[in-house]
């Protein structure tokens, strides 16, 4: 005898390709979605639909996104609301967990961080399956090599060391430029370990406001604080019997770091406001895009627990240092996303896959999955040619030695006349670019935090993509 049918997933999203892509990640894994492009039209289908798990981008066009939270959980205390900032406001994720929000994602986010944030809010309600993504891992050590696209001596010897530390319980340190596929290598480290079957967590320490981190990691009683309406284990907890990827882990605040080593040495945590701490039973795998012995020389990083967390180091090779595998990770990019939206390609022109070959490619792997579903969404179908490529994938050019940079005396020309809030601005999004579209990156060049350039993009009315 089977039960009801679950409730869908509401999904309120004014911007519409992000809404697209949203809904394409949540129902590839396994999720039904209603979607609404603003909080009227979002309301009305949180009433009709009886959902009880929401993600709720915080800018809407008609109201704002925390008075509709609100008004949820006034009619529906249950309801699990993830609140999307708009323009990565970390002021206002922190006022809408204050507020009852089960969760928050801070754009950019990746698809891992997106699906656990649901996973773990459909699974304290009940009302939804697990994502499927979550259910395809396996415990097979052989299909570790089936997680990463490319055949190059770089990738089969990082394939060659996760087959052998995978079944220890030793900790992974995984270091690499952003978009290289840290987060797979830390899955490929879980699927081939004897925890495959248990939970596998991913938490990005450098998208989470320091106030909040202590709780999205240990968990929290209801009433240690102002907006906690309910016991919320951490992500500790929830990875008891699996795998805990702590992502970004050099961004990670001194006195959390003490913690982390106090959980590592006793296997115990303790939530906000409880007594007593509970035993554990979690597998450590980290990663960072810094250098962790640099920031343990800047003082920005405890050289004890440096030693305890970087038992085995996998350094994920940038993309430029792979040979061909862009083209393999093109062609299977383009047949992947084609059948995600129901159109027919015949692969890339020979001009196409050499731009590709000669490209620097400065985001990585994520750089290449955007480029391609760029052009699956807006073109019907057909061969890919140079002309269908994104305008500013061709303005990147092929990679370019010292002797043909342009001249600092024409880029500083070019900058007289304007005002100094003008140059700030170009200089900081150039910055972003030139990184992949890594804000966290971004402001390690600048020497700025992240949070100030996300206020920054925020007063230019920015959206970071996800």
């Amino acid at each position: 005898m089977t039960g009801p049918a679950p409730s869908p997933l509401l999904l309120i999203e004014d911007t519409p390709s992000l809404q697209m892509v949203y809904r394409s990640v949540l129902q590839t894994a396994g999720h039904t979605v209603q979607a609404a492009s603003n909080a009227a039209e979002g309301m009305r289908l949180f009433q009709d639909s009886g959902a009880v798990t929401v993600l709720l981008d915080l800018m809407l066009p008609d109201r704002d996104g925390l008075a509709v939270m609100r008004e949820m959980l006034a009619l529906r205390p249950e309801t699990r609301v993830i609140v999307i900032t708009a323009n990565a406001s970390i002021n206002r994720a922190v006022e809408a967990m204050r507020a009852g929000a089960h969760d928050f994602l801070v754009k950019p986010f990746d698809e891992a961080r997106f699906l656990g944030a649901v996973a773990n809010a459909t699974g304290t309600t009940g009302a939804l399956p697990k994502p499927a993504a979550k259910r395809t891992v396996t415990a097979e050590p052989d299909a570790v090599a089936e997680v990463f696209i490319g055949s190059s001596a770089a990738m089969r010897r990082v394939q060659g060391t996760i087959r052998s530390v995978a079944g220890s319980m030793a900790t992974v340190f995984i270091t690499g430029e952003s978009g290289t596929g840290k987060e797979l290598c830390a899955l490929a480290v879980h699927a081939g370990s004897p925890r495959a079957n248990g939970p596998f967590i991913a938490l990005n320490c450098g998208a989470i406001p320091q106030d909040l981190l202590e709780s999205e990691v240990f968990g929290h009683m209801k009433g240690s604080f102002t907006g906690a309406i309910s016991d919320k284990p951490g992500a500790a907890a929830a990875a008891d019997g699996g795998t805990l990827f702590l992502d970004e882990i050099c961004e990670m605040a001194p006195a959390l770091q003490t913690k982390l080593l106090r959980f590592l040495q006793t296997s115990t945590v303790q939530p906000v406001g409880a007594v007593r701490p509970r035993k554990v039973n979690v597998r450590i795998v980290c990663a960072t895009n810094r250098d962790p012995a640099e920031a343990v020389r800047r003082g920005e990083f405890r050289e004890d627990l440096y030693y305890r967390l970087f038992v085995v180091p996998v350094h994920m090779p940038a993309l430029r240092d792979r040979g061909n595998d862009v083209v393999e990770i093109a062609e299977i990019a383009l047949d992947r996303f084609a059948r995600e939206e129901g159109r027919r390609f015949d692969g890339f022109d020979p001009e196409v896959l050499d731009l590709f070959r000669r490209l620097s490619w400065p985001g990585n792997v994520r750089q290449v999955l955007n480029v391609i579903r760029n052009i699956v969404v807006l073109h019907p179908g057909g061969r890919v040619t140079l002309a269908m490529l994104p305008d500013s994938l061709q303005r990147e050019g092929p990679v370019t030695s010292a002797a043909a940079k342009p001249d600092v005396t024409d880029g500083l020309n070019s900058l007289i006349g304007r005002s100094m809030a003008e140059i700030e601005r170009l200089v900081i999004e150039e910055t972003i670019a030139r990184n992949g579209g890594s804000v966290p990156k971004a402001a390690r060049v600048l020497e700025l935090s992240p949070s100030t350039i996300y206020r920054k993009l925020e007063g230019w009315g920015l959206k970071p993509q996800l």
